[in-house]
């Protein structure tokens, strides 16, 4: 639930256990604990909630609209002799016959690396849908929206 610059989220446990955690958005940038950005768009009819994290040593980009972390990944670029850089994308978590989900991780990389960021990326998505259309859309949303 979003209210003026903060974000509030409720924890769906028993009442007994129930927590309540709010956090201010309004500066982006802040170092403490690490830097990170909430947002949502509403991506081929569905809310989609994107949160991107800048750590001192990665990225992590979580794209949700189920509520749940999803497949998640870890995309790196390769450091080698050649000119051309390799991009290397592993599923840690999930579905592994999902190459559209890969790609978009191999899309996001590559836009990282060519905007001077060499930290690698763990990017989780969790959506009602993997099409083309959809994973266009959360790659336009997330580079919109880059700290890199």
């Amino acid at each position: 639930m979003l209210k003026g610059n903060n974000t509030e989220t409720e924890c769906k446990a028993p009442p007994s256990k129930q927590v309540l955690v709010s956090m201010n958005i309004e500066n982006a940038t802040s170092q403490f604990p690490v830097s990170q950005l909430n947002f949502s768009r509403n991506i081929k009819g569905n809310e989609t909630e994107i949160i991107i994290s800048r750590y001192e040593d990665h990225f992590l980009v979580i794209a949700t609209q189920i509520g749940a972390m999803g497949t998640i990944m870890y995309a790196r670029k390769e450091e080698g002799v050649s000119i051309n850089p390799t991009f290397n994308v592993s599923v840690i978590f999930g579905k592994r016959d999902e190459p559209m989900l890969v790609a978009c991780a191999r899309q996001l990389i590559e836009h990282m690396s060519l905007s001077g960021s060499s930290r690698p990326l763990v990017l989780s998505l969790g959506l009602k849908d993997h099409t083309a259309e959809t994973l266009k859309g959360i790659i336009t949303a997330v580079i919109d929206n880059s700290m890199w």
